[in-house]
């Protein structure tokens, strides 16, 4: 489905009034715009006199219910403490359908959850053939969701626009591949803006090549936000501090000087000039 499509070019049958930002203007004085967003997409939007504040409350009960697990436990964590899926560990599913129309709406969810993205994606691998283990992860997320449905992410007003970038990687963990997962999260001051969790293609022997692969991916990010926040008349006059906690990696980052050994680091994740500081 061509979603995004659809919302623009799509027929309405009802009036729609907005109210346009004070910054715009109309090309006649007889327009017609009024009323604030509340709910758009299973996303409810609270405007507070301290900031904005989104979540997905009644997405998130819709999900339980549609499960069913109203009358069951919540639990703490997203996933079990040290729990590794495997693609071809128990039996299948007689029926995918469900699992997979609940793995969607968990990926949908982590647009104003970024706390379970992690257990999504471990989850969101299995699409093709899942199996009864890969639901009780499912499951668990949900029983975690149930827990703390109206969590959300809050947008405060008048905080500085100063960019900082946090990445992290969990070294081989997958079992199947042993590729390692690349997760990294990018903030106005203390706002969360930008967030990803995504394997990474490649299998390394060192610890040291996949977070500095990370810091690599995490900075091509940073790059796009520094011109989009120039391009909307917020540049960026200082260096992103970037934060991150491999030494090995920290000290390739601020050494130009590669060895025999790291010659192809330099010729994989440098392709530009780095507009960061790495602590």
């Amino acid at each position: 489905m061509d979603v995004e499509n659809v919302f623009l070019h799509g027929d309405l049958q009802e009036e729609i009034y907005m109210k346009l930002p004070s910054s715009m203007t109309t090309s006649s004085p007889h327009d017609v715009y009024l009323s604030q967003l509340t709910y758009f997409l299973g996303l409810a939007v609270h405007h507070r006199a301290n900031g904005i504040f989104v979540n997905q409350h009644k997405y998130i009960q819709d999900l339980i219910t549609l499960v069913g697990l109203e009358d069951t436990s919540s639990v703490d964590t997203p996933m079990e403490v040290n729990v590794k899926y495997k693609k071809d560990e128990g039996d299948l599913l007689d029926d995918p359908t469900l699992y997979r129309r609940l793995v969607g709406s968990l990926i949908y969810l982590t647009t104003t959850r970024p706390d379970i993205s992690y257990a999504v994606h471990q989850v969101s691998q299995f699409m093709s053939s899942p199996r009864h283990l890969h639901l009780v992860g499912v499951r668990c997320i949900i029983r975690y969701l149930r827990g703390s449905p109206t969590r959300g992410l809050f947008f405060p007003t008048g905080s500085s626009l100063q960019l900082v970038a946090y990445s992290d990687v969990d070294w081989a963990r997958c079992p199947d591949t042993r590729r390692s997962t690349t997760g990294w999260c990018m903030f106005l001051s203390d706002i969360l803006i930008s967030w990803r969790c995504k394997k990474q293609d490649r299998v390394s022997k060192s610890s040291t090549e996949v977070e500095y692969h990370a810091m690599s991916t995490a900075c091509s990010e940073i790059v796009w936000l520094r011109g989009l926040l120039e391009e909307l008349g917020f540049p960026q006059t200082t260096s992103t501090p970037f934060h991150a906690d491999n030494t090995s990696a920290i000290q390739i980052a601020t050494n130009p000087v590669f060895h025999e050994c790291t010659k192809h680091i330099e010729v994989d994740c440098h392709l530009f000039e780095t507009p960061w500081k790495v602590e």
